[in-house]
């Protein structure tokens, strides 16, 4: 079993914004996979979660609806109904440091001064949590951080956000199937500009 996690902020206000590129991603996810529509995302565990199989894994699907900040609190408490392992927890979310276009996966480390992956951390108790980050910058630099990250893609950007979601679900496919250190290697550097 999988925890597959996309932060971002509930409610129309968020839905386009650069911080909901998580949110996004698994939205596509449900979609590229054909999952039935019988299945939507059920409000439960301060979330919204869909549970689902691919593959022969089961796959939990969860987009937390604390708020970025929270993200941790719904994660811990799906964690802890399903018996899941950390190290069976994907996390995808925005990273301010990368451009627009650029997908990461990382195995650990720090929170990078994202307030959600902070929360996760921890809430959680470790910093060894897979992840796959999705560049969402360059940052314009006379503006603040939670005003770029609470902006809206443009049209053109939306474009590309909606290629980088087709490859994010291939590389969330291949991850399951196989394991992080594959999937970094398959999948770090890949740039999606146009």
């Amino acid at each position: 079993m999988k925890l597959i996690t996309g932060l971002g902020n509930p409610g129309d206000r968020y839905l386009l914004t650069r911080h909901n590129i998580g949110f996004m991603v698994l939205d596509f996810f449900r979609k590229l996979n054909n999952i039935n529509e019988n299945f939507k995302f059920e409000n439960k565990f301060n979330g919204h979660i869909l549970k689902t199989n691919i593959n022969g894994e089961t796959i939990i699907l969860v987009k937390p609806n604390t708020y970025m900040n929270l993200s941790g609190e719904s994660i811990r408490r799906v964690v802890d109904f399903y018996k899941i392992k950390i190290e069976d927890i994907l996390v995808v979310y925005d990273d301010i440091s990368l451009n627009l276009g650029t997908i990461r996966f990382r195995t650990s480390g720090s929170d990078g001064g994202h307030n959600g992956i902070k929360n996760i951390i921890k809430i959680l108790g470790t910093n060894k949590i897979d992840r796959l980050k999705l560049g969402i910058g360059p940052q314009l630099p006379d503006q603040k951080s939670e005003n770029f990250v609470l902006g809206n893609f443009n049209t053109e950007q939306l474009f590309i956000v909606k290629k980088v979601c087709k490859i994010v679900n291939e590389a969330i496919i291949y991850y399951i199937k196989n394991n992080i250190n594959e999937a970094q290697n398959k999948y770090n550097g890949i740039v999606i500009n146009e």
